[in-house]
């Protein structure tokens, strides 16, 4: 019979522990069962990692959740018990004729109509190649990091550079990202043998998560580094000084690559998402630009001519005729922001001066 760990049982609380009782629950039994209080105790050292397994789903209340939804429909795989093995299994999931040694993939996909199930499996288990060959597997994203920075309008509309000051995490130069003093201090997790996770065979899958014992850098430090605290990095101010390319606006983004250097030696690209500032005088609205001008009665009953300001920095004659009413727009074709979508157009409403 497949079946699904309870990890309810395994912490020895209710279905309806509050977060609190879950985490009392854990410490004690993982202060019980830790390696370096049972030295050479295989049994332990087992029973330490479903421990810290059950805690990583039951402590996060998304995955706690998803974890709630996937055993309420049974306590078998995906809501069923079966004694019949995989045909029964992925006849159940429309997939008879997959599984193991037949050349047909059994896919998370497959579960696209069990209230996001597919989801949680891709998050927890690790299925490696026990459903054939499959698809290969893609290269891990090296990840990013993103910051919001202010624009000031006109340098948004024209383009320009400015200089950025952000914080950023720095790899540790005392101990080179060991988070070890002077290198010493570190050794390998017992727990997960370095690697960062912890694996336990649950029927015909197995669950990868992190370690909680080294929390998933496969190191334990017992004499950190005094410069970043065993943490192998710490934040600091950088300043960047770029290019804002003209007619960017709020939410245009501009990526630095690999700028950013992580305790593992990892590099990052720095995202800088824009925010344009609001202008005084000038409202912008996708490619065109708005703007309010006050006049006298005079120049309204009889007609002027008047120079207004530009986004590109130019002033521009406009015709105001006679007669004309408070609140009338003006349209200054091609006076707008220039873009690689074409440029816009400028508007001007007209009121009259108090």
């Amino acid at each position: 019979m497949t079946t699904i760990k309870d990890y309810y049982k395994i912490l020895g609380v209710s279905e309806s522990a509050s977060p609190e009782e879950i985490k009392r629950a854990y410490r004690e039994l993982a202060k019980k069962y830790h390696p370096d209080r049972n030295p050479g105790d295989k049994s332990a050292e087992e029973k330490f990692k479903e421990i810290a397994e059950a805690y990583g789903v039951l402590s996060d209340p998304q995955k706690r959740a998803q974890y709630d939804q996937m055993r309420k429909y049974g306590a078998g795989f995906g809501g069923f018990q079966t004694e019949g093995g995989w045909e029964e299994i992925l006849r159940h999931f429309g997939r008879a004729g997959a599984g193991p040694g037949t050349g047909r993939v059994f896919t998370f996909e497959d579960l696209h109509g069990f209230g996001g199930l597919g989801d949680l499996f891709r998050q927890f288990f690790d299925f490696g190649d026990l459903f054939g060959p499959g698809r290969p597997s893609e290269p891990r994203a090296e990840g990013s990091l993103e910051v919001e920075v202010e624009v000031p309008f006109l340098t948004a509309v024209r383009g320009g550079e400015i200089v950025v000051e952000v914080s950023l995490p720095q790899r540790c130069d005392a101990c080179g990202g060991t988070g070890a003093r002077s290198g010493r201090g570190r050794t390998v997790c017992r727990v997960c043998g370095g690697s960062g996770k912890v694996i336990s065979d649950q029927g015909f899958f197995a669950v990868s998560r992190p370690c909680l014992a080294c929390g998933g850098t496969g190191y334990v430090i017992s004499d950190p580094c005094p410069k970043c605290h065993g943490q192998g990095e710490f934040t600091s101010r950088r300043k960047f000084a770029v290019r804002v390319p003209e007619g960017t606006d709020t939410g245009s983004r501009l990526r630095l690559r690999k700028v950013i250097e992580r305790r593992d030696g990892r590099r990052q690209d720095l995202i800088l998402r824009f925010r344009v500032q609001p202008h005084h005088f000038f409202t912008r609205r996708g490619k065109d630009v708005y703007c309010e001008v006050p006049l006298s009665g005079e120049q309204l009953d009889r007609g002027a001519r008047i120079r207004v300001g530009t986004v590109q920095g130019k002033k521009v004659e406009m015709r105001v005729p006679a007669g004309t009413k408070e609140g009338t727009v003006f349209r200054l074709r091609g006076m707008g922001i220039r873009t690689r979508n074409g440029t816009g157009d400028q508007y001007v409403r007209v009121r009259r001066a108090a």
